[in-house]
């Protein structure tokens, strides 16, 4: 596993605390602006409904610039994200003006799609994801697989990508933006940390098990979970009710990419990760596998996810996520 050269990421003195950083992408102002940039992509936008096996259905959402160059980018937002979370859409809009098709994809009962499955998401639900992606090779053959992720969704394309079935997927790289590396490390991190996190996640997570509740009310019934204040608490009542995982350490254990998880790696990975993260302990990069395709960028700000440089402009990471395909040109053989 090489560990990059630190990137020079600069953001100005006031921009530079941890918790600004990591709340500013969701804050209105933030997201007016993105919505403004962003106006070409969402224009061009096509939904579409994946079918990821079992009887699975994903939610996606397709854009091709007017001169596509051959390469495919799927793109996954964070828990309790959506494809219209802002960072998405920025890093879909810049994609597409560097020529690149893009997919835009939502979990299971994330952005406006609790009704399209029966049973609950949950992070180890791999092959469903992984499914999904191979319905958009499907769909759109012959182009330069990208995969990219933001904080679970970052999680979730590693995994995709060190799967043996990926090596027939076309997949020329993947680039993670803060994953999870150990859940409950993450987890951890939330209950010690600011509040204003848990609450947060709380809120949104609540809404969403209401939501799948009014939706699918003869199969869920959430109410001795809705009003709980603890994370931690709400997880393991729901895992032990909506998995196969009994105890919340095996859970975790599901979706964490410490330890050789990513040892099978074939394809360029890189990993973006703020070394003042509130929410994923950057020391957790030192449990990952020893993967020559496996390269690390630790920055000394921009919290969870954020890397914001300027207000009014995109995030750095996007530029990240430009700069690593650029290093590793794959074209595309479009017919």
């Amino acid at each position: 596993m090489a560990s990059a050269a630190l990137i020079p990421f600069a953001p100005p003195w006031w921009l530079r605390n941890r918790h600004l950083q990591s709340i500013l992408p969701s804050l209105a102002p933030r997201r007016r602006t993105v919505l403004r940039q962003s106006a070409v992509l969402r224009a061009a936008s096509t939904p579409l409904l994946l079918d990821c096996g079992d009887g699975v259905r994903l939610q996606a959402f397709y854009a091709a610039p007017a001169r596509p160059d051959g390469r495919l980018a799927v793109l996954l937002h964070g828990w309790e994200g959506s494809a219209d979370a802002a960072y998405l859409l920025s890093l879909a809009q810049d994609l597409l003006d560097d020529g690149c098709e893009v997919i835009r994809l939502n979990l299971r009962d994330h952005g406006d799609t609790h009704h399209l499955n029966r049973g609950l998401f949950h992070s180890c639900l791999l092959p469903e994801v992984a499914g999904a992606v191979q319905a958009c090779v499907q769909r759109y053959p012959g182009r330069a697989l990208w995969l990219a992720g933001f904080s679970l969704g970052g999680n979730f394309m590693l995994r995709v990508a060190a799967l043996p079935q990926a090596a027939g997927l076309g997949l020329a790289g993947v680039v993670a933006i803060s994953p999870v590396l150990d859940p409950a490390q993450a987890m951890q991190a939330l209950d010690e940390g600011l509040f204003v996190y848990r609450r947060y996640f709380i809120h949104k997570w609540s809404r969403s098990l209401r939501r799948k509740q009014a939706l699918w009310p003869a199969e869920h019934d959430f109410s001795d979970i809705l009003g709980d204040d603890d994370l931690r608490r709400m997880t393991a009542r729901l895992i032990a009710r909506h998995t196969s995982y009994r105890q919340l350490a095996d859970y975790f254990a599901g979706y964490a990419i410490t330890g050789e998880r990513l040892a099978t790696l074939t394809v360029p990975a890189a990993i973006l990760m703020a070394v003042d993260d509130p929410i994923i302990p950057s020391a957790d990069l030192q449990r990952l596998a020893d993967n020559p395709h496996l390269t690390i960028h630790r920055t000394r700000h921009g919290g969870h996810t954020g890397f914001i440089d300027h207000l009014s402009r995109p995030s750095w990471a996007n530029r990240f996520v430009l700069a690593q395909m650029a290093a590793h040109p794959t074209p595309g053989t479009l017919p």
